[in-house]
C-alpha cells in the first residue's frame, strides 16, 4: 500500500498503535545525491506492508512517537545507517529494536545480507538491479516500489526464525545487547571540505604544492555538488582531481585533455576549475598543506605479549563458539584490553567497548591471559 499524503499517513500510524512488532526500512539516494535524506520509508506488520513517500508526507509527523514507543519492537536489517539517517534528518530515536543482520552474524550464517537470508530461509529472491537505484526520482515505477516493499515484507518472519535459533544456542541476550547499543548511534559530524580533502586516499603521495591544488579542486567540487545536490563523484571522481593536481592544466585546451572529466562539467565549469587550479598554484609556500609526522610509539614488549596472548584466547574461543574472530572480539577491543591490563573482572568490565556478554563468556580467560 502506497502512502502519499499526510492524512493517510496519520491514519496508518493510528492503526499501528496496537501493533507489537513493526519492520522498518528506508531508501536513500547517496549514489545519486549529495545530501543524504530519506526518500522512501517502508513499514510492515506480520500481515501488511506500506511504502510511504516522505517527499509527499513532509516531516513524517507522529512517526517519531512510534519509534520511541518501548512497547513496540522495531525490526531492521542492518539498522546502523537507517538509525543515523532518521536521527539526522528528523531527530527520531528508537526505543527498542531487533537487527536481523546482527542476529545472523551471531548464528554464523554464511551470508548475512538480506538477499542471502531471504533466499536461504524463504526461497525469496530480491531483484538486485535496484540496489543502486535513484530513489529520489518521481514517480517511482511499480517494480521499484515492489522491490522496496520486499525489504520489510519478510522481516517479521525472519526475525522469528533467527530469534528462535538464538534462544536454542543461548545467544539471544548477546544480540539484544548489541541492538540496545545501536540506539546510541548518531550521524557523524562532517568535516569542512578543506579538511576532508586531506583524508582522500592517494593524497599522501602528493607534494605539498600538488596537495594544495587538490584541496582547491576538492572544495570546488563539494560546493558544486551541494548546489546541484548531485553525488560528488558524478561531477568528477577523486582520480580525476588527483591527476589534475599532479599535472595542473593551464587553459581550456589542456583541460579538455583531462581523461575522466565530462564535457558537460568542463564546458559549464571551465572558469571555476581553472580558478581553483590557479589558487593552488599561487598559494604562498608557507601556507601549503602538509601532513603532520606520525607520532613515534615507543616499543612496549609487555603490551605486545599481552596482545598476543589475548589473540590466542580469541582463537580458542572462536573455535569453541563457532564464530568468526572479528564478531567475537575485534582487534581494537583486544588492544583496549591489553592497554588497560585489567587485574579483576570489575576492572575488565570498564574496558572501553567491552560488552556484558563478552565479559561473561570469556572474561576469566582474558584475565588469565593478562596475568
Amino acid at each position: 500500500m502506497l502512502i502519499e499524503d499526510s492524512a493517510s499517513f496519520s491514519a496508518l500510524l493510528s492503526d499501528l498503535r496496537s501493533e507489537l512488532l513493526i519492520a522498518v526500512d528506508t531508501e536513500a539516494a547517496s549514489f545519486h545525491r549529495h545530501r543524504d535524506r530519506v526518500y522512501l520509508l517502508q513499514l510492515s506488520t506480520r500481515t501488511t506492508t506500506w511504502v510511504i513517500d516522505p517527499l509527499a508526507v513532509s516531516e513524517l509527523p507522529g512517526f517519531g512517537d512510534l519509534l520511541a514507543d518501548s512497547g513496540v519492537e522495531l525490526v531492521f536489517h542492518d539498522a546502523d545507517y537507517d538509525l543515523r539517517l532518521l536521527g539526522h534528518e528528523f531527530g527520531f530515536r528508537v526505543a527498542r529494536l531487533f537487527d536481523t543482520r546482527i542476529a545472523a552474524q551471531f548464528l554464523n550464517e554464511p551470508g548475512i545480507g538480506l538477499a542471502a537470508l531471504l533466499e536461504k530461509h524463504f526461497g525469496v529472491r530480491l531483484d538486485k538491479r535496484f540496489q543502486r537505484a535513484d530513489w529520489s526520482r518521481r514517480p517511482l515505477p511499480a517494480p521499484m516500489l515492489e522491490y522496496a516493499a520486499t525489504d520489510t515484507r519478510h522481516l517479521p518472519a525472519l526475525r522469528d526464525l533467527l530469534r528462535e535459533q538464538l534462544v536454542k544456542v543461548n545467544r539471544l541476550s548477546w544480540v539484544e545487547e548489541e541492538c540496545d547499543l545501536l540506539r546510541e548511534v548518531r550521524w557523524p559530524e562532517e568535516a569542512p571540505a578543506e579538511v576532508a580533502a586531506l583524508s582522500v586516499k592517494g593524497t599522501r603521495t602528493l607534494s605539498p604544492r600538488a596537495l594544495a591544488v587538490f584541496r582547491e579542486l576538492y572544495v570546488w567540487r563539494e560546493r558544486l555538488a551541494d548546489s546541484l545536490d548531485r553525488a560528488a563523484f558524478r561531477i568528477a571522481g577523486n582520480e580525476v582531481l588527483l591527476a589534475m593536481a599532479e599535472r595542473p592544466p593551464h587553459d581550456g585546451n589542456e583541460l579538455a585533455q583531462v581523461r575522466g572529466l565530462g564535457s558537460d562539467v568542463r564546458e559549464r565549469q571551465e572558469k571555476e576549475i581553472l580558478a581553483a587550479l590557479d589558487r593552488g598554484r599561487r598559494l604562498p609556500e608557507g601556507e601549503l598543506p602538509r601532513y603532520p609526522r606520525a607520532p613515534r610509539h615507543r616499543p612496549d614488549p609487555a603490551f605486545d605479549r599481552r596482545l598476543e596472548r589475548l589473540r590466542a584466547v580469541r582463537s580458542t574461543e572462536s573455535e569453541r563458539l563457532g564464530l568468526p574472530p572479528g564478531v567475537l572480539a575485534p582487534n581494537w577491543l583486544l588492544e583496549n584490553v591489553a592497554r588497560r591490563a585489567p587485574a579483576s573482572l570489575d576492572d575488565l568490565a570498564h574496558v572501553d567497548g567491552l560488552r556484558r556478554w563478552q565479559l561473561q563468556e570469556f572474561g576469566p580467560q582474558f584475565l588469565r591471559a593478562i596475568k
